[in-house]
């Protein structure tokens, strides 16, 4: 008993102090004040930022249309996504899987992937990255919205050649690889 304790204490002896000078982060995904980001279609809420992490993990609600979701892409961090209302199509590697309501995901940092709403209702995602950083990307290229289920404004030809553009070139400043469409 002597050797467990003496263990315990040892391994609590190597925590560092609380860092009092961070904050509990709280988010309410229906908030209008928080940030609310349009891109390719879906609608993503900023709920913990890295920011509020430390620069740890961040996590989002996504909000995917019919038709909708990111396109191929693989990034250096791990990601993981849940399903909360509807289905989505996740590709991995290649292979397709279906993702439902209260379904976990976890997809390996710089594995190819894409997520697909292939049905004819809107699904609902929580999506968690570690470490964090990729919400910045979002919020470079996408736009802001008003609410967690607002449309981003749909793109004209030149202005989808822009977006894909600066996704692109911004990428590579987020550890992210857009990968082309199959």
């Amino acid at each position: 008993m002597d050797s467990q304790r003496a263990a315990k204490t040892q391994t609590n002896a190597t925590l560092p102090p609380d860092d009092t000078a961070r904050k509990l982060a709280r988010a309410n995904a229906d908030d209008k004040n928080i940030s609310h980001v349009g891109l390719v279609g879906d609608t993503y809420t900023v709920l913990v930022s890295g920011k509020d992490t430390a620069g740890g993990f961040f996590l989002i609600g996504m909000n995917i249309p019919p038709g909708g979701g990111p396109g191929p892409n693989r990034h250096e961090f791990e990601e993981a996504v849940t399903g909360l209302k509807g289905e989505i199509e996740a590709t991995f590697r290649g292979q397709k899987n279906a993702v439902r309501v209260g379904e976990t995901i976890s997809i390996p940092a710089n594995a190819p992937h894409r997520f697909q709403n292939v049905s004819d209702k809107a699904a609902r995602l929580l999506c968690i990255c570690s470490p964090a950083g990729q919400e910045e990307f979002f919020a470079q290229v996408g736009v802001a919205v008003a609410t967690r289920t607002t449309p981003p404004p749909k793109l004209d030809e030149k202005g989808e050649k822009e977006f894909i553009a600066k996704a692109q070139a911004l990428a590579p400043k987020y550890r992210t690889e857009l990968l082309p469409p199959k």
